[in-house]
């Protein structure tokens, strides 16, 4: 449900966005009888026992896979240590590169597929590991086995790692309402705006497309910032590419807080997001 609404809250697609999913899709066959231009930004779901051609693309006559269907838009992978892990390791290439080459005897194709990949998974077998509400009942062995579908590089290029806790009734009962789509869209829009702006002229629109050069440009840090992140990288033992997403995640909460400068509660808050896998995949 959390996945299915984030496709609301994505900035506005620009028409030159909505031309590129339209020629994919017009590709694919996928194109709706009556529509002319696809308006709003895909969201896939492929299950997971889809096979590694109907998820990377390819066939006889190479078709677009479900990362190039989702391009600009949602790839959602629900259950993800189901998924084999053969064909997670083939997806690295493709989230690093935002496109993705199908080589065959006659001919020899590259798709776009720059996609937002959100994915799903318990914390073992039963579901209940690390609860405080329920007692596990996995051994060590079957929870290592379980969370070792997922390798360390295949984690280490997902930016943001959430842990969501089980609702209780109180909450599903309570009246209280969050902030509708509409609300936090209209931010995201802002803090796209102004990251268009930034990146005016340098061939980039988003943070996330930022290089190693281009992190070193825009996401300045102040000393504060710094300390902390000099302390993450040496406690948490954070790889060269967790770092440069920690700084561009960070740029993206000055952005939504509108702040010029990244500071060090945004740099505090970007770690947060990147100590789970240390929770889970540290032994």
């Amino acid at each position: 449900m959390l996945a299915q609404r984030l496709s609301t809250i994505l900035p506005d697609l620009t028409f030159e966005e909505a031309l590129e999913i339209t020629k994919i899709h017009s590709i694919a066959g996928k194109i709706k009888e009556g529509e002319s231009i696809v308006l709003k930004r895909p969201f896939r779901n492929p299950h997971y026992t889809a096979s590694p051609i109907s998820i990377i693309g390819g066939g006889k006559s190479p078709k677009p896979g479900e990362i190039t269907l989702a391009h600009l838009g949602i790839l959602f992978l629900d259950e993800l240590t189901e998924f084999k892990r053969s064909t997670l390791e083939t997806l690295r290439g493709p989230i690093e590169d935002g496109v993705v080459t199908i080589s065959r005897v006659s001919q020899k194709l590259t798709y776009p597929c720059n996609f937002m990949l959100i994915a799903s998974m318990n914390p073992c077998p039963c579901g209940y590991y690390g609860s405080t509400q329920k007692q596990c009942t996995c051994s060590e062995q079957s929870i290592n086995k379980y969370i070792g579908k997922i390798s360390g590089p295949m984690l280490d290029r997902i930016d943001i790692h959430i842990e969501v806790n089980a609702v209780e009734y109180e909450k599903l009962n309570s009246e209280r309402r969050g902030e509708s789509s509409e609300i936090i869209r209209k931010r995201v829009n802002d803090a796209r705006k102004i990251q268009l702006q930034r990146y005016k002229g340098v061939g980039i629109y988003s943070n996330s497309q930022l290089n190693n050069r281009l992190i070193e440009k825009y996401c300045k840090v102040d000393v504060q910032g710094k300390i902390l992140l000099k302390s993450a990288f040496e406690n948490l033992n954070l790889s060269a590419r967790a770092y440069n997403k920690i700084l561009k995640i960070s740029r993206t909460i000055a952005d939504l807080d509108k702040s010029e400068n990244i500071k060090a509660n945004h740099i505090a808050e970007a770690i947060q997001y990147r100590t789970l896998d240390r929770k889970y995949w540290s032994n």
